[in-house]
Order: structure tokens, then sequence, then C-alpha cells
């Protein structure tokens, strides 16, 4: 992953550019990273935040933005690319004109005829919902000119020390990544302690509600504390297989949000089983974006 750098280049800060924009997610450690800047611990101040909308966060996430953006100095731009609930479920003519498709935009899991389960069979969320709509904003307001190589921008990002694995390099030339929480050791529980140290609330959770990701702890906190997005969550799984099955046929399989491959409604979620583990399957989330 880090080439030829040495494994210490993970936690020092990269050489100074023009511009430092955060990738804010609005979860615990991106919202405490943020309040760090605003309170000057971490330097030197965002010039501002951005904020990738895919239209399915819990309400609780978007009420706790809305508050958190008064805290700030520097202003929060939330952009959006679309609805990834609605495009999840469009149905387009193939091209070649023999039937319908429908995008995998999200990372649903599969079940064959014969009953075998599949990985994931999607993984365009996180890529085109929220890096590609984040880096198109930031070149425009930075004045990132079309093929330039030059490092003007640092993109702050809120990973911790515990999903130390989820640190990618960045893929644009113009800009190049930090994890400020990372240089100073900080875990995603010293960010809660660090939020309640300060008199802040606790931050919500961030992730899309029906994310496939999710482990059953999480399913299991969403339906018990959040029951709307549990509903919804249960009526888009329903919707999702019943889209494919009428209009992707050329796939051959049922999809569902669960790795159990069970309707969510129907999956047994209090077993003790998953007691203690991780609220996210953060080692699945490729790009290192989501849930922070």
């Amino acid at each position: 992953m880090w080439g030829e750098q040495p494994i210490r280049t993970m936690f020092d800060q990269p050489p100074p550019t023009q511009y430092n924009v955060l990738s804010l997610g609005a979860g615990v450690q991106s919202s405490a990273l943020a309040l760090m800047a605003a309170h000057g611990e971490i330097t030197p101040m965002p010039d501002f935040a951005i904020f990738s909308d895919v239209g399915a966060e819990p309400q609780r996430v978007y009420d706790w933005l809305d508050w958190l953006e008064t805290q700030l100095p520097f202003p929060v731009y939330r952009v959006s690319k679309g609805d990834l609930t609605h495009d999840s479920l469009l149905v387009h003519e193939r091209r070649d004109g023999s039937g319908e498709r429908v995008n995998n935009l999200i990372p649903a899991f599969g079940l064959l005829p014969d009953g075998t389960k599949t990985a994931a069979i999607g993984r365009k969320c996180t890529a085109d919902y929220k890096i590609k709509p984040l880096n198109k904003r930031t070149k425009e307001i930075c004045g990132v000119l079309r093929g330039q190589k030059d490092v003007t921008v640092t993109m702050w990002i809120g990973i911790s020390l515990d999903e130390i694995q989820r640190m990618k390099v960045s893929r644009e030339k113009w800009s190049q990544n930090r994890w400020p929480l990372i240089e100073r050791r900080l875990t995603r529980g010293a960010c809660h302690e660090w939020m309640k140290r300060n008199g802040y609330p606790e931050p919500p959770r961030s992730a899309c509600y029906y994310c496939p990701f999710h482990s059953d702890k999480e399913w299991r906190r969403l339906r018990d504390e959040d029951p709307l997005e549990w509903r919804l969550a249960v009526e888009f799984d329903k919707l999702l297989r019943m889209t494919h099955r009428d209009h992707n046929k050329r796939l051959n399989m049922s999809v569902y949000l669960h790795n159990s491959c069970k309707p969510l409604g129907e999956v047994d979620l209090d077993s003790d089983e998953d007691r203690g583990q991780q609220t996210w399957d953060f080692q699945a989330e490729c790009e290192g974006m989501c849930g922070v």
C-alpha cells in the first residue's frame, strides 16, 4: 500500500500546501477533528470542509451536521451526486437493446439459484457518491487546473489509530491525504473522550442506514434506536431484491442487504455471537471514507 515509503511516514504531518480541506463525514472522528481544528489544537485551520451527501444518512446525522456547522470557524460545503437510494433502484435499458439492467451501486450480497452465497456484488457508492463529488468541489474552490500535477491541496481524513488499516494514499496528483488523528495517536474512543471533556454532545454514527457492511450489532442499534430508518432499510431490502429480479435477469441471483442472504426483517439480530464486535466492517470499506 505504501510503496517504498517507510511505515513511520504514516504518523508524520505531510509538507504544507496552499489549501487544507477537511473531508467531513459528520461521524465521531471527523466531527472531533473539525472541532479540534476549531480549538486550534490541530493546525493549520482548514480552509473549508466538505460533506458528501448520498441522501441515506439517518436523520440524526443531518441534525448533528446542522449543529456542527454553527460551531466551526470555517465553512462547510454540502455536495451530492444524487440520491443513492433512488439510483440503486433505477432501471436502465441496455445499450445493445437486449433488455433492462439495474446498476450495482451498493455492496449487496447475492444468493445463487443453487444456494451459494456470493461476496458483495457492487461497490460504487463511496467512489461515485462520496469521493468524486468531494474532489469536484475541492478542485472548483481551490482552482485546480486540468492535468495539474503540483500538490496544492491537503485532504484531512478522520481515520483514527484503531482503524489504521483504512489509510490510503491519494489517487489525485494534485492532492495529498493527511490523517491528523493518526498523527496524534488518537483512537475513536479518545475522540469520544475529547468531545466529552470539552463539553460537546456525543456525535451520532455516520453511515447509510441500509449499508450492507453493518454488523448485526449495528443493525440491532438501528432497529432499536432509529425505528424509522430501520423500517426504511427493511423496505429498501425488499425493493432492491424485487428490482433486480424483475429488471436485471442477467445477474441470475437474489440480492440482500444482510450477509446471511435472508430478508432483513427476518434476520435474528438478537444472538450473542456478535457481542463486542465493532459496529462497522471497516476492513470491507475499501476507500477509507465512510463512517468517520
